[in-house]
C-alpha cells in the first residue's frame, strides 16, 4: 500500500526572498521525490513575500528596515496553517534565524548550518572553504561561524562589488553568461586562496550552480536544504539522489 501525503510532515516555507529562488527550491523538492502521482509529493505552506524588507540595506547599508520582525510573522502564518518545521531558501536571512525560532514552537531546517556540517565533512583542521555569497555573510560571519567549529577557515571573493552587483542584477533580471563567468573566475581565484571547497551560500546564485566549472567541489546550499526537507518529510528520495 503506498503511503499518502498525510503521512508526510508538511514544511512551511519562508519565500520570496527572491521570488525565482523560492520557484527553485520547490522545483527541486519536486524534482528530488520519487512519486507515482500527486498524492506521493511533499505537502508545503509557502509565504511568497518579496516585500520583506532586504537584508542588504539592513545588514551592509544601514538604511533599512529590520527584516526579523517580518520574518517571525511570516513563520508564525506558517505554524498556524499547520506546517511541522520551516525553511527558508535565503542564506542571508538566516541571520535572523534566532528571532525566527523564537516566534514559533517547530525548528527551521538551517540552511546555511546543514551546509558547513556537509561541506566538513572529510575536510581536516585547517582546511578553507571558500565561499560564494553576499558580503553581508562575510562581514557578520554567518558561513565562518558555523565552518569555525570543524576547526575549518573561509574564504571570500575579493571583490565583493561584483558580487553584490550579480545578486542584484539576478533579482532584477535572471542570471546571465555574465554572472556565470564571474563564479567561475570568483571559484578559481578562490582555489588559488588555497580553498579546497566552494559553498554556493546565495540563492540567487543556486539558480546557475549546475552551470558553473570549477577546479574544486562546489556544494550548493539549496541541495541541502532540499534534501533536509525531504528527509524531514517523509517522502521517499529518488534513487539517484543523495540522502545523508
Amino acid at each position: 500500500m503506498r503511503e499518502t501525503s498525510g503521512k508526510f510532515r508538511k514544511i512551511g516555507i519562508l519565500g520570496g526572498m527572491g521570488v525565482e529562488a523560492t520557484l527553485e527550491l520547490m522545483k527541486r523538492v519536486h524534482a528530488t521525490t520519487a512519486a507515482e502521482d500527486d498524492q506521493d509529493y511533499i505537502p508545503m505552506f509557502v509565504d511568497m513575500n518579496p516585500q520583506v524588507p532586504s537584508r542588504i540595506a539592513h545588514l551592509i547599508e544601514k538604511t533599512g528596515p529590520d527584516p526579523g520582525p517580518v520574518l517571525a510573522d511570516m513563520a508564525i502564518r506558517l505554524e498556524q496553517a499547520g506546517a511541522e518545521v520551516l525553511a527558508m531558501p535565503c542564506n542571508t536571512a538566516h541571520l535572523y534565524a534566532s528571532e525566527i525560532e523564537a516566534s514559533v514552537g517547530i525548528a527551521l531546517l538551517n540552511m546555511p548550518k546543514l551546509a558547513c556540517s556537509e561541506v566538513a565533512q572529510g575536510m581536516t583542521r585547517g582546511a578553507i572553504v571558500g565561499i560564494l555569497a553576499s558580503p553581508a555573510t562575510d562581514i557578520t560571519g554567518l558561513f565562518g561561524n558555523f565552518l569555525s567549529e570543524f576547526g575549518i577557515a573561509t574564504a571570500y571573493p575579493e571583490n565583493e562589488a561584483d558580487i553584490l552587483a550579480s545578486i542584484r542584477r539576478i533579482k532584477k533580471s535572471g542570471p546571465s553568461d555574465a554572472d556565470i563567468a564571474l563564479l567561475e573566475r570568483e571559484a578559481k581565484a578562490l582555489a588559488q586562496l588555497g580553498a579546497e571547497k566552494v559553498i554556493i551560500g546565495c540563492s540567487e546564485f543556486s539558480l546557475i550552480s549546475k552551470d558553473i566549472q570549477s577546479p574544486v567541489l562546489v556544494l550548493d546550499t539549496l541541495d541541502v536544504l532540499v534534501r533536509a526537507i525531504v528527509t524531514f518529510s517523509g517522502a521517499r528520495a529518488k534513487a539517484d539522489i543523495r540522502i545523508p
